[in-house]
């Protein structure tokens, strides 16, 4: 016989079984694992698994949101069965060698009759009147991007600020001295009320409604290649109502340099209101960051050769693409390869595995990665306009250029034409790319021209020029 139990003081997951005691257990999940400390032996045993991860060095945080499979060997498992119980850090349930975790909300706040409830609240509440930010990154799948970058500058200069940042669950990691607020839970749409100001980096999503005196800045997330919102193939009336009617929310866009400025402004029809092209405060990091730190986190060696994987999502798939055979290349070039998928890729995915290949897709800040990476490969992400602050090798590898260049999203120029760094059709040819020692001297003058268009502000300071904005605008108090 087998039973499971909550340790609710604890807050692990207690399985007990008879007879002899399992080699192993695991609770595996599909971005992170625990390995339970089990106990006994002989007639009975037990296994109890932390329901807390510590990933890449960070902080023990709570289990990201999935179905986990318990895998404990030689046990039944079959009648397995723990009701959905609501952690301060999270919400479990059992059932049979599966297990459900997702936010801590409880019952009444989850269902759609609550959330319409505090919906309206929010509506309601005049709003605004509090010294602090709401951030939030990819739809609080992260604290990365842009917006980490902005709140580790606030942090220093307006320390009265309070930051807020909206999490899909309490595994996402957030800056120090900052508060979560989990996506849905009534401290969630409070803090977006009040805030005197929002920071975001994508769409606002569930209906927002300005308060008197508050103010958004979208710092966008990376400057194009592939078209966007109303330069999107097709013609889409709906969706062209909501770009407008999302654009409208913003009272400044944050650009990466004048290229981006100008096409952001006409895809999302952002008119009459400022776009601060004032660099990408995310690759700061990039100019005086130290690469060791995460190196170490990492567990990589430093005199070993890292390649970055990073390519983009693709509109006809909800994974990651699978161009790459991550634990093959890492042996073919001698190198450690981080895998990155993209933040649209990282609830439906899985971890890639294998020897010398560390999935890096859930990891807080892309900008830390390149910064270890000796060498990108991409795609048409706009990863390749940060990395290139950095004057290290790119690669692109491009099985699918037609198709994605015709039929999913078209681009706004020519990549063959402009790549600082080969285009290659196969990871066969990959290798011989990452192999050919003149590829540097063959794209110097290309990558030279590239960094001068795009990466021009990208100094080192365009959080602080960010931060300097927002401060002498007012909108928010030191």
């Amino acid at each position: 016989m087998t039973t499971a139990r909550i340790d609710e003081q604890a807050q692990t997951l207690v399985v007990a079984g008879t007879g002899p005691r399992p080699a192993s257990a695991i609770l595996n999940g599909p971005r992170a694992h625990v390995t339970a400390r089990l106990t006994g032996g002989g007639k009975t045993w037990k296994a109890t698994f932390p329901l807390r991860v510590a990933r890449w060095g960070g902080a023990a945080l709570p289990l990201p949101s999935g179905e986990y499979d318990l895998d404990i060997p030689d046990a039944d498992l079959a009648e397995l069965r723990v009701e959905s119980t609501l952690l301060p850090i999270l919400r479990i349930q059992v059932h049979g060698s599966r297990a459900s975790v997702s936010a801590p909300l409880d019952v009444a706040d989850r269902s759609a009759e609550g959330q319409r409830m505090l919906e309206q609240r929010y509506a309601a509440r005049p709003g605004a009147g509090e010294n602090a930010v709401f951030f939030e990154s990819f739809y609080g799948q992260t604290s990365g991007c842009n917006p980490r970058a902005i709140d580790r500058v606030l942090a220093l200069r307006a320390p009265s600020v309070t930051r807020y940042w909206a999490v899909a669950d309490l595994s996402v990691e957030i800056p120090d001295g900052a508060v979560a607020v989990v996506e849905g839970s009534p401290e969630w749409w409070r803090a977006r009320a009040d805030a005197r100001m929002l920071i975001v980096n994508d769409w606002l999503r569930r209906r927002y409604v300005r308060k008197p005196g508050q103010h958004v800045l979208q710092t966008w997330h990376g400057t194009p290649l592939k078209r966007l919102a109303l330069h999107r193939p097709g013609f889409a009336p709906r969706r062209m109502a909501a770009v407008v009617k999302e654009s409208r929310r913003w009272d400044a866009l944050l650009a990466q340099n004048v290229y981006a400025a100008r096409v952001l402004r006409k895809a999302y029809a952002f008119f009459g209101k400022p776009i601060w092209a004032d660099g990408y405060p995310r690759n700061d990091l990039l100019v005086d960051g130290d690469p060791a730190p995460v190196r170490a986190a990492l567990g990589i060696g430093d005199d070993e050769r890292v390649l970055l994987y990073a390519p983009t999502w693709r509109d006809d798939r909800s994974e990651m693409v699978d161009f790459v055979d991550p634990e093959e290349l890492a042996a073919r070039t001698d190198s450690v390869v981080l895998v990155r998928g993209h933040s649209r890729t990282l609830r439906p995915g899985r971890d890639r595995t294998g020897a010398r290949v560390i999935d890096v897709t859930g990891f807080p800040e892309t900008a830390r990665l390149l910064l270890v990476a000796d060498a990108l490969i991409t795609d048409y992400s706009s990863v390749m306009f940060d990395f290139s602050v950095t004057g290290r090798p790119m690669y692109f590898l491009v099985p699918d250029l037609e198709h994605y260049r015709g039929e999913l999203r078209g681009f706004y120029f020519d990549l063959a034409a402009r790549a600082p760094g080969p285009l290659v059709r196969s990871q066969d040819e990959l290798v011989e790319a990452l192999s050919d020692e003149g590829i540097t001297a063959a794209y110097r003058d290309r990558y030279a021209a590239w960094t001068a268009q795009f990466n021009r502000l990208d100094d080192g300071q365009a959080a602080d020029r960010v931060v300097s904005r927002i401060l002498d605008l007012g909108w928010l108090a030191p």
